[in-house]
């Protein structure tokens, strides 16, 4: 396992932007493993909305294509997540998670099942 650290969230009005950081412990690499962006209101399961693997392909959820990029930022040991054209529907608990394998299951990705290393979160607010 690894711990990560999520940062970066806060309250935004609808079309502004936020970038998300998950740190990872210096024990290990994150940019050469997969690492998956989740997100999770009260009451309803994580889902995933985006994730990198080792040699940078990435996986968006429909419901964020375009919207928001994920990428590394191998000098801080990070996965970022830059979230742009916020909408009301973004609002959750983000958590950043990673299984320590090097390639993003592409059929499976989004569930988090498999996952053993969570962050702690970091909530996002975006009001109208």
């Amino acid at each position: 396992q690894v711990q990560l650290a999520e940062s970066g969230g806060g309250s935004v009005q609808a079309g502004g932007s936020l970038r998300l950081s998950c740190e990872g412990a210096r024990t290990h690499t994150l940019s050469g493993f997969c690492v998956v962006w989740f997100r999770q209101i009260a009451g309803a399961e994580r889902e995933g909305v985006a994730a990198i693997g080792r040699y940078g392909t990435t996986h968006y959820a429909d419901s964020v294509k375009d919207r928001f990029t994920v990428s590394k930022d191998d000098s801080q040991n990070s996965i970022l997540l830059q979230m742009n054209s916020l909408k009301r529907d973004d609002s959750a608990m983000y958590y950043c998670a990673t299984d320590l394998r090097p390639f993003c299951n592409e059929i499976s990705w989004f569930r988090p099942v498999g996952y053993h290393s969570w962050g702690q979160g970091t909530q996002v607010t975006v009001s109208s």
